[in-house]
């Protein structure tokens, strides 16, 4: 490394700023390049050089060096090369500025019943009403994705199919095993469950059999928690519970890892992202709510599919939304 400053010679008097200044310069230069015991000795240096002519006048230093370059150890690849760019990464802001890819989000798939409230139908998609909407997805030419590829959409810039869309499910519902998944195999989609664990094996619900059996087909099995309580009320133990068991669960019963997660109600909190982060999960999903700033990976959006919607207008919000 060239010298900061011009060796100290008493018979040269040539040099032009103040010490103090100059003193300022240097400590804050140090403190970037080098080490703590590095710059104290560095400055001792610099004391010493000081203390050669105590006689010198206010103008007597000059530094010889007039720009330092310094690499911040955590910066990020250049964005402008994909082939430079490795997960983990990549910024915040260029995830915010990838375009967003239609997710759909589906709860139950059955006929309503007398009984069902105006807010129950939104989260219940009549039979005839989804056969509709996938077919409409197929016959306009969509190609389903899984969250390993959006994953390296996102981080990677690896390349999607023309027209991609996610459609996912939560709550294990049986109807997503034995209406949905034969419907999305019909045009050779493939789907994404989000599994409440604690229901599994339960009336109406799904067995761990078929969990692996979808998983087995190709698609794909994430977390939604053990009984679908609010993250944001989480504490100590409950993250446990919630997080790391039903995790633990689904590995076992697909043979894989599990990668993603629902938040419950689509509802989080910054709390609740960092210990998502913390547990190793690759990504997250919510519902239609904004995009954190900083975590964009761990609040993807999804749009929940009304049961009174028609075709047409699903393909209307999905165009708006996305």
């Amino acid at each position: 490394m060239k010298p900061f400053l011009k060796h100290c010679d008493h018979n040269e008097n040539k040099l032009s700023f103040k010490p103090l200044i100059i003193t300022l310069i240097f400590i804050r230069l140090m403190k970037k390049l080098l080490k703590p015991v590095q710059t104290t000795c560095a400055l001792a240096l610099l004391t010493q050089f000081l203390g050669c002519d105590s006689q010198l006048p206010l103008n007597s230093l000059q530094p010889t060096i007039s720009h330092a370059v310094l690499t911040k150890p955590d910066a990020i690849a250049d964005e402008t090369d994909p082939g430079s760019v490795v997960a983990g990464s990549v910024s915040a802001s260029a995830i915010l500025n990838r375009a967003q890819v239609p997710i759909l989000c589906y709860h139950q798939i059955r006929d309503w019943a007398p009984s069902d409230s105006k807010r129950a139908r939104d989260y219940i998609v009549p039979v005839n009403n989804f056969r509709e909407q996938i077919k409409l997805l197929s016959d306009n030419g969509y190609h389903t994705i899984s969250p390993d590829q959006l994953y390296n959409y996102l981080l990677k810039r690896s390349a999607l199919p023309s027209k991609p869309v996610m459609i996912s499910f939560d709550d294990s519902r049986e109807e997503q095993y034995s209406i949905a998944d034969k419907e999305l195999s019909k045009y050779g989609f493939k789907g994404v469950y989000f599994i409440m664990t604690v229901s599994l094996n339960r009336p109406g619900y799904m067995t761990k059999d078929e969990v692996k059996q979808l998983s087995d087909e190709g698609n794909t099995i994430g977390s939604h928690t053990w009984n679908h309580s609010n993250v944001k009320n989480y504490v100590d133990a409950d993250w446990v519970r919630q997080i790391d068991k039903p995790s633990q669960e689904l590995e076992q019963i697909t043979g894989r890892p599990i990668n993603y997660f629902a938040y419950p109600f689509g509802l989080w909190n910054k709390q609740a992202v960092e210990h998502i982060k913390q547990k190793g999960f690759k990504a997250a999903f919510q519902l239609s709510e904004k995009r954190d700033q900083e975590d964009p990976q761990f609040t993807i959006r999804r749009m929940i599919v009304p049961g009174a919607w028609s075709t047409a207008t699903l393909q209307k919000w999905m165009d708006q939304n996305f």
